[in-house]
């Protein structure tokens, strides 16, 4: 057991080096791709590629999608008219991550601006049944070496990590300055003073001297076009407003009801095997399959626990870093290789995995045409992968039914229920498990830099950034988990290096009696071209069926995404910037 819990999580372990006569043949591999192909083509022809097919304006009918179910917590305040050092926009990891470190660097006036009623961002959201992590809780959850907390599980609860955001929230007095239930709507810099100003919607006029934009790139709640959603006269809410009040603590009062959900990604996963065992009848209404694979879960080892020492955690991330270690067989085996080849190999390992889990799929459930359906045609990664023991089960339960609608999506509600292929499906209740809207920087918000440029009007010919952290014009303004960063399936290593990062900058800016720091163009367009030399070196990203990691479909220019590089890279860009300051960034002092 201890040396399962010390082994990292890798979904990209494929590999791609062994010799060819132990696979099919290519004949085999190219038919898959033309699956794939015909099946990303199925949902682009149903609807136009691109993010307009959903909504996350939730305002008039569609506004009880977006209220909070935990906002009664919040208590009524005097409008703020103050200033702070450094404000953080969100009040999840990146916030708690990059406070932390800013404690140890001896900033004291911080201040958390959180719409919900408490830290924990995503984990405060989202708490429908079955809530869990997926990805390995000892790597996930951050500052373990800090707080001498040990994840009870090897995939931790959703409760079990908001419970553990707000330990760190109080473990570096981050409540003392923070604000809940207020939305940043403004964010203004004032270049007579050098400062931030920030206003939200309780009449706040903050100003700040540093902001952080923390406020994740999944946070605000989206529904899909769908004609008729505001015509059912049943109960509906969204995954992330879960309402207890009318399913109950432990989904008790879904006995005798009729439920659908409308959505089949990572909440859904989680959230079905739970509607399944307490709804009278349950409805999935599927557009295109999550991957599943195994969740090797369990209760962490306190033998393995009590062997930790301190820095096992930093130390393991270190290893994670790393990545596998190669032999120099395969090292010299992958140097001989034509690109094309290592191309060929590691589309064909990648199809590998997808069938393994096709595999397991006809294994576990029983029917024939149900098991088909919840196959998933395209590339694993194209979507986000999910790890779960009983979501296919759930499919052998007598009151659970797949609605598969082929890439066609629901496109009809009326007061009854949803309506597809000539078919009402009558329902008590509706839930929506159809994701969020992503951001780029503000959500809720309108940042506004040097000479009154909207970030999203520079932003709209083209994301520039720095590091995706910095961008020119912004002064003294960070932006976390966004685009032209690098991107991993665990978030907070990415997070953690980015407040690490931003921790520093701010510290070398006190240190040196320096009041504003800004990238310069130079270094931002350097940054521009070190992400597009990056990226669409494959046609993957266009190949890949429609989702939230290729925007779902649209074209996009190259450097508007992720930095491809490898974590190591990253992390060395960041140290060479850090340790030449003076050549990326300009100053002022006052």
């Amino acid at each position: 057991m201890a040396e399962k819990q010390e082994k990292p999580q890798n979904v990209f372990n494929f590999d791609y080096t062994r010799d060819a006569k132990e696979r099919p043949s290519q004949e085999y591999y190219e038919q898959v791709k033309e699956k794939f192909a015909s099946e990303r083509d199925l949902r682009l022809g149903y609807r136009p590629p691109g993010t307009d097919n959903y909504t996350s304006d939730l305002s008039g009918d569609l506004a009880k999608y977006a209220v909070d179910p935990y906002g009664h917590q919040v208590e009524d305040r005097e409008a703020l008219n103050d200033s702070v050092e450094v404000l953080f926009i969100g009040g999840g990891f990146s916030a708690l991550l990059t406070s932390a470190r800013l404690r140890e660097k001896g900033v004291e006036s911080i201040r958390i601006v959180e719409r919900g009623a408490d830290v924990g961002g995503t984990w405060y959201w989202n708490r429908y049944p079955g809530v869990a992590c997926d990805v390995v809780a000892y790597d996930y959850l951050p500052l373990l070496d800090e707080t001498g907390y040990v994840p009870s599980r090897h995939y931790a609860g959703g409760q079990e990590i908001y419970e553990y955001c707000k330990m760190i929230a109080e473990r570096f007095d981050l409540y003392d300055l923070a604000v809940f239930g207020t939305t940043v709507t403004s964010t203004v810099w004032d270049e007579e003073s050098e400062t931030w100003i920030v206003e939200t919607d309780q009449g706040d006029t903050m100003r700040a001297r540093f902001v952080v934009c923390a406020n994740g790139t999944l946070s605000k709640p989206r529904l899909a076009k769908i004609d008729g959603v505001d015509q059912f006269t049943g109960h509906s809410f969204h995954t992330s407003r879960w309402d207890y009040q009318y399913t109950g603590s432990d989904l008790e009062n879904l006995r005798g009801k009729r439920v659908g959900i409308i959505g089949t990604g990572a909440s859904a996963v989680q959230a079905i095997p739970e509607l399944g065992k307490m709804a009278k009848e349950l409805y999935v209404f599927q557009r295109t399959p999550s991957s599943i694979d195994v969740r090797d879960d369990w209760e962490t080892d306190p033998e393995w626990a009590e062997t930790l020492e301190p820095g096992w955690q930093a130390a393991r991330r270190s290893r994670a870093i790393e990545g596998p270690q190669v032999s120099d067989a395969v090292k010299a085996r992958r140097a001989a290789m034509s690109r094309e080849e290592k191309v060929r190999r590691q589309e064909n390992a990648n199809i590998d995995a997808m069938m393994r889990i096709h595999n397991r799929i006809d294994e576990v459930v029983e029917d024939p045409d149900t098991a088909e359906s919840l196959k998933p045609w395209y590339m694993l990664m194209c979507k986000r992968p999910c790890f779960h023991n009983e979501y296919l089960p759930t499919f052998n339960r007598p009151n659970v039914t797949l609605v598969d609608t082929e890439g066609q999506g629901i496109t009809q509600i009326n007061e009854d229920g949803p309506v597809f292929d000539g078919v009402q499906y009558e329902l008590d209740v509706l839930i929506y498990a159809t994701g969020f809207e992503v951001q780029q920087t503000g959500i809720y918000n309108q940042i506004i830099g040097e000479e009154g440029l909207d970030l999203n009007a520079k932003y709209s010919d083209g994301i520039r950034t720095l590091l995706g952290i910095h961008s020119q014009g912004y002064p003294n303004l960070f932006i976390m988990g966004g685009y032209q960063a690098f991107f991993a399936f665990n978030l907070t290593d990415v997070l953690n290096s980015q407040g690490e990062h931003i921790a520093e900058c701010i510290d070398f800016v006190r240190q040196n009696d320096i009041h504003s720091l800004d990238c310069t163009h130079q270094a931002e367009e350097q940054w521009v071209q070190e992400v597009i030399a990056h990226r669409g070196k494959t046609n993957r990203n266009r190949d890949c069926t429609p989702g939230y990691y290729n925007f779902e479909g649209a074209d996009n220019r190259r450097q508007d995404g992720n930095y491809n590089g490898t974590m190591k890279q990253y992390l060395g860009h960041m140290s060479e910037i850090r340790e030449n300051m003076a050549d990326h960034f300009v100053f002022t002092h006052r």
